[in-house]
């Protein structure tokens, strides 16, 4: 495990958002931090449907609704829901606006480049 000695506190104003594949995204934990586990903070926006080839993606919504959409099958969003997505699992969620969630992935996904390809369209 990367940085076994110490405490990381980050904060989410402090950290800088960015356009991820699901729509603006604060990154708080990383690879960089963390081989086991990554953390981000997500405001869902014109997301793209993508999977992951080796990562386990948690998806836990923190503010709003919407629906994920996950290997053709329609989950509704609301606050407090958590949904996993395996490996291999299309998806995308999509919401009118206002949904966000806080994102766990593991493994963690390197920090560059992390938009993995699209399956079925």
């Amino acid at each position: 495990m990367k940085n076994e000695e110490q405490i990381i506190v980050r904060k989410l104003k402090e950290t800088q958002m960015e356009r991820g594949s699901c729509g603006m995204r604060r990154r708080l934990i990383t690879d960089k931090d963390c081989d086991t586990v990554a953390f981000s903070h997500l405001k869902i926006s014109d997301a793209k449907k993508h999977y992951h080839e080796k990562t386990t993606e948690f998806y836990y919504v923190l503010k709003g609704e919407g629906l994920l959409e996950v290997d053709g099958e329609s989950i509704s969003l609301t606050e407090g829901t958590l949904v996993m997505i395996r490996p291999g699992m299309a998806h995308r969620a999509v919401s009118s606006g206002g949904l966000e969630v806080l994102i766990a992935m593991t493994p963690p996904l390197a920090e560059a480049g992390d938009y993995v390809s699209s399956k079925g369209g």
